[in-house]
């Protein structure tokens, strides 16, 4: 059963439902086209939420083929409705669904990131952060496009680095800088959350599952090495909020090890991606 929104879109069923909106399933009046309407409630003493009004001037400026397209944006008094492009599932669904527990094939794997890194390059190339990089915010279509969404914690940035909340990006997709408490950081904290997204595309399952910040960090350097006291101080030097702790002292994993199936040595089809295409996965701010 349908019911009418506002405008040109006729909203039908639910797809789900968050803290701050509702999200449904929509068609075009005019051209039967399907959409996803994104429903926020407006608070009558707050007003339209900051996260919405930064995704729209945002999303009004990317147009990407990687990047969700937003159709129209309808304001009422009670409620903002924001229409965008349908796609079927996000990444997190896809792989829960279509992968070998989890894990995606290696042509799959190649394809889903070419995509979400030209998608990032073409945010940062409009200086613009996205800043919540996860499988999550990742969408699917049927024709195997991947595109970014879920701009709300996006911000632009400019020359000289502007200064940022270090309260941003999902836990386990965090750049460790940023866990360090940075708060000057640039593209690099979206390009540790692509590495990241590589990482579980490949094995089915998070790389980093920490508690907390500092846990996080801890299982980020068991694998990667407590960085050095040079790579340290550069970070600090960059990044003078950055009060330092005393680490464990862990060796680095070789790469091979961790992620079998992006090396060469660990499948018989040959290496998943190059090594000039592979992110790095080091301290952000020493790439």
């Amino acid at each position: 059963m349908s019911s009418s929104a506002a405008g040109n879109w006729i909203q039908l069923e639910k797809l789900g439902e968050g803290t701050y909106a509702t999200v449904y399933k929509g068609r075009s009046r005019t051209t039967n086209e399907i959409v996803a309407l994104k429903e926020i409630h407006l608070d009558a003493e707050e007003g339209t939420p900051s996260t919405a009004i930064r995704e729209i001037s945002l999303l009004k400026e990317l147009k990407h083929i990687n990047i969700l397209r937003l159709h129209d944006v309808i304001h009422t008094e009670t409620k903002l409705v924001l229409v965008f492009e349908f796609c079927d599932q996000d990444l997190k669904r896809y792989m829960d669904t279509r992968g070998e527990r989890g894990a995606l094939h290696p042509d799959t794997v190649r394809s889903f990131m070419y995509q979400l890194l030209k998608g990032t390059a073409f945010c940062h190339a409009n200086r613009v952060l996205h800043r919540d990089l996860k499988p999550q915010n990742l969408l699917i279509n049927r024709k195997g496009e991947l595109k970014l969404g879920d701009f709300g914690l996006a911000r632009a940035f400019g020359v000289p680095v502007n200064t940022f909340s270090n309260e941003v990006v999902t836990l386990w997709y965090r750049a460790p800088d940023v866990l360090l408490g940075s708060r000057t950081y640039s593209t690099s904290i979206d390009v540790w959350s692509c590495g990241c997204i590589f990482a579980e595309m490949i094995t089915g399952v998070p790389l980093f599952r920490g508690r907390d910040n500092q846990d996080q960090l801890l299982n980020i350097m068991r694998i990667i090495g407590t960085p050095d006291d040079r790579t340290l101080r550069n970070i600090v030097n960059q990044s003078p909020e950055i009060v330092l702790k005393q680490f464990p002292r862990y060796p680095k994993i070789p790469l091979h090890q961790v992620l079998p199936k992006a090396s060469p040595l660990g499948t018989p089809h040959g290496r998943l991606l190059s090594s000039a295409s592979f992110p790095h996965f080091c301290f952000p701010n020493t790439i």
